[in-house]
């Protein structure tokens, strides 16, 4: 990254030192290439963006747009879903003059939360400015976008292989160093790989997680561990599984998505002695690692950590 303290005014990190070209984006290559490609043509074509929370997918469309110099309006979808307001923001936005050459972007966050109604109204003004505007598209969640939108645009998967993993993660173990470098924060560096490894591939939270740690210029090493799953709501989902009741499993992962679903896996991997039968631990092992293995690269995290719960109660034997 280059001038990390770019941005002085900016006081959350995450915001601060976000990237601002494409090549400063900590991303699979071949994601990074593909939008090289956009900035060397100078044009960025209808996207959907999908993959994780917190994974790059705003952080590259903006810094696209940055490189290519691109007049772009940005809207958070999340926050302002009212669609005729959406709509009067793109139809401003679309016909008003720009000193700025080329084509124009918007940018709509998080656009698996609109409603259905809500996007297919967003469909013709695809169409209706599809010569002066191009329109970039960021979800979680790809089924939630109406297939209307999905056919008028080109979609990139944010996935991480896992044998990419290593690397991005250790690429993103520099720059948080980085980070706290320019902010003058004393740290160890073991303990900004524990957090790292808590969170991946979540950068957002990552760096969040590093602010608030982060007091008087020290990095607090000792708060990571509250990030792990807390003993009682542990108990209630074991408790629900043994009982064998799918609503209330399928609530709590719902409901307790402050929990990354690596936490749950390794809770369940440091418990599964005093729980579990003997027979039944390796089984809950092999389990657990199939399941780690899906989450780096699924699109709906909270699937994955559901399917490994049945999974497990469903092959499990527990202790009386």
């Amino acid at each position: 990254m280059s001038d990390l303290s770019s941005n002085p005014k900016e006081w959350i990190w995450f915001q601060k030192y976000r990237p601002r070209s494409v090549s400063e984006c900590i991303l699979p290559q071949a994601i990074k290439d593909t939008f090289q490609e956009f900035v060397d043509q100078q044009r960025i074509p209808n996207l959907i963006l999908c993959g994780p929370k917190g994974g790059g997918k705003t952080s590259i469309a903006v810094a696209a747009c940055e490189d290519i110099g691109a007049n772009y309006l940005f809207i958070n979808a999340s926050e302002d879903s009212g669609i005729d307001t959406i709509r009067t923001k793109i139809r401003s936005f679309a016909t008003s003059y720009s000193i700025v050459e080329g084509r124009k972007v918007i940018i709509l966050d998080e656009a698996d939360g609109l409603s259905s109604n809500a996007q297919d109204a967003l469909k013709s003004g695809v169409e209706e400015f599809s010569k002066s505007c191009s329109f970039i598209f960021t979800c979680n969640n790809y089924s939630k976008i109406i297939e209307p939108l999905q056919s008028r645009c080109s979609t990139i998967m944010f996935e991480i292989r896992p044998e990419e993993r290593p690397v991005i993660a250790k690429t993103f173990w520099k720059r948080a160093c980085q980070i706290l470098d320019s902010e003058g924060v004393q740290y160890d560096k073991g303990a900004i790989a524990e957090l790292i490894t808590n969170h991946f591939p979540d950068f957002r939270r990552i760096i969040n997680e590093m602010q608030r740690l982060t007091r008087g210029g020290v990095f607090d090493a000792g708060g990571i561990g509250a990030a792990g799953v807390d003993e009682q709501k542990f108990n209630e989902l074991v408790a629900e599984i043994k009982g064998r009741k799918f609503n209330n499993i399928r609530r709590w992962v719902a409901t307790n998505n402050n929990y990354t679903s690596d936490q749950i896996f390794r809770k369940f991997y440091d418990a599964a002695q005093d729980l579990l039968t003997p027979k039944s631990v390796p089984e809950l092992v092999m389990i657990v690692a199939e399941y780690s293995y899906k989450s780096a690269f699924v699109i709906d995290k909270e699937i994955n950590t559901m399917a490994a719960m049945i999974e497990i109660m469903l092959r499990c034997e527990w202790q009386e």
